[in-house]
């Protein structure tokens, strides 16, 4: 018998060593960040600067600290934390322990983060202080059995009883921990407002997100020399998420923001001489519009990337005037790791509306009809992509999975057609959800606290357009004409069962809901005839 065949064990040794020599993993992005640049700033929080040696050092003795807890690879460790280095250190450890990280929406209601905290399987929570002190979450902990590290952020800190994130790392080595990880391994499960109301958990692997850093260097022109990028959004979405490993992995400096406040981030800018922002709509129209930006030094902008909504013609022209020549629409989903398409400075004042642009480097776009046919320019489809950026699925949620891979493409719930240029047109939205300041609210999940009032008969959720919020969710309600509700009545309603964010901005009351012949209600007539509405007001 041949001597030289391998044989199962020889097998088992070779899928070994290929992940060890062929790894990707997304605690590497900081760890090799640290090797390269050392004492350059990774962040900038406020006045500090940490480099990225000692953020690497935090995150390692955080990795170890977990697994001392008697965290083992693959279980997860949720976090409830608005931005700060703490709360970055604490990821990359998480990373780096082999564990999976499970951000959490800070401003959702404490009955959605408690659902979270069960639905995931977490056994570990990162919490900042002032978060704990919320009533319905300082319970967690015991309720879920869960260990717990508390950041160093909030009034409530001193009334904690577990420990603080420098109490965690003390006297922990500060070596990269030796973690066989896997680039296909799960390493976060983000969760994201589905249409039936509950969140669903979004599963991504380390390729999945290594892939679309790579790409982002590439699309933005990133690279270590120079570059310093604003992070004033959340850190648990996917956009500040991925702006700031794409920053750090290109050995660049991020400025690390509590929350979006105009007039800091004029006043970080010019200190810290920003040159890639980030934000939405509103924000660069809260930036232009504030009384301290004609005194302000922005001329370090090389480049500004909005999200979420398109830009007006008027809007965006002044910011070409004023704030920076080159703004470009970044877009993606959760699902599909953002950017996932690109709508370019050179193409910004060629065309306006509601244009994503191309597909960036990460990944491929396309248009799909119902049976799986890819469309051409002037049909209309659902947009759908393919590529290293699609998440491994939703979890425990199978079937979600399977409807949202038909064909071999990624669904998005997007309506969408192509120009004769190439450029993708994004029309409207299978799944009725409202994108409005940056969040994703369903309208079923408003709709049905709303049916819980006493007084309310009928109900539909839409979002109208809105200067500020992009989309302000608007209710449209028949009510009980012997005993009608107030706005302010409805309104304390809501906010018993809602987040600050997905509460209605308005109230309109009709007689009846316009509905179809089966009884659905048409949702897109109350849409088309209250286009103004926020406008005349």
């Amino acid at each position: 018998m041949p001597t030289d065949l391998p044989t199962a064990d020889a097998g088992r040794d070779a899928d070994f060593g290929r992940r060890r020599i062929g790894r990707i993993a997304l605690g590497d992005v900081l760890h090799r960040a640290a090797r390269r640049f050392g004492h350059r700033p990774a962040l900038i929080e406020g006045s500090a600067a940490t480099s990225f040696t000692d953020l690497d050092r935090m995150s390692n003795r955080f990795a170890h600290a977990l697994a001392a807890q008697g965290m083992a690879p693959g279980e997860r460790v949720a976090m409830l934390c608005n931005n700060s280095t703490q709360m970055l250190a604490a990821m990359f450890g998480i990373y780096k322990a082999g564990l999976v990280w499970v951000p959490i929406n800070t401003a959702l209601a404490p009955d959605a983060i408690r659902y979270i905290v069960d639905h995931s399987g977490a056994r570990h929570l990162v919490a900042d202080a002032d978060q704990l002190a919320r009533d319905g979450v300082h319970t967690l902990a015991a309720e879920f059995g869960l260990t717990m590290t508390v950041c160093g952020i909030g009034e409530a800190e001193s009334q904690a009883q577990e420990a603080s994130f420098e109490q965690c790392i003390e006297e922990q080595p500060d070596n990269l921990p030796e973690v066989d990880i896997d680039g296909r391994d799960l390493v976060q499960i983000m969760y994201t407002s589905g249409t039936t109301g509950r969140q669903k958990g979004v599963m991504h692997s380390h390729e999945s997100i290594h892939a679309v850093l790579m790409s982002n260097l590439i699309e933005w022109g990133v690279s270590p020399d120079g570059c310093v990028a604003s992070g004033h959004l959340p850190l648990f979405h996917v956009g500040q998420h991925v702006v700031t490993l794409s920053v750090l992995l290109a050995g660049a400096t991020s400025v690390v923001m509590r929350s979006f406040d105009a007039e800091r981030l004029l006043e970080a800018t010019e200190r810290h001489r920003i040159t890639l922002m980030v934000g939405l709509p509103m924000m660069y129209r809260a930036l232009l519009d504030h009384p301290r930006r004609p005194q302000t030094d922005l001329s370090s902008i090389q480049l500004c990337i909005y999200a979420m909504a398109p830009m007006s013609k008027t809007l965006l022209l002044r910011l070409i005037d004023t704030i920076c020549p080159h703004f470009a629409l970044c877009s993606g989903q959760t699902e599909m790791y953002t950017a996932a398409t690109i709508f370019r400075p050179d193409q910004q004042l060629k065309r306006f509306g509601a244009y994503w642009g191309v597909a960036t480097l990460a990944n491929e776009l396309g248009v799909m009809a119902d049976d799986g046919t890819l469309l051409g320019p002037g049909q209309v489809g659902e947009i759908v992509y393919r590529g290293p950026n699609v998440m491994l699925g939703y979890y425990r949620d199978p079937d979600a999975t399977a409807q949202s891979r038909r064909f071999g493409w990624h669904h998005s719930g997007d309506l969408g057609t192509w120009d004769e240029d190439g450029q993708l047109l994004f029309l409207d939205r299978i799944k009725d959800m409202i994108k409005t300041g940056g969040e994703n609210v369903p309208s079923l999940k408003v709709e049905e606290v709303l049916l819980r009032h006493p007084a309310v008969r009928n109900a539909a959720v839409v979002g109208l357009p809105h200067d500020r919020w992009g989309e302000a969710i608007t209710a449209f309600i028949v009510v009980d004409a012997e005993h009608p509700p107030s706005d302010e009545d409805l309104a304390i309603h809501c906010r018993q069962h809602l987040g600050g964010f997905e509460l209605p901005k308005g109230f309109i009351r009709l007689e009846a809901l316009p509905v179809t012949s089966t009884g659905k209600i048409q949702k897109f007539q109350l849409r088309q005839c209250h286009l103004e509405y926020y406008a005349r007001a």
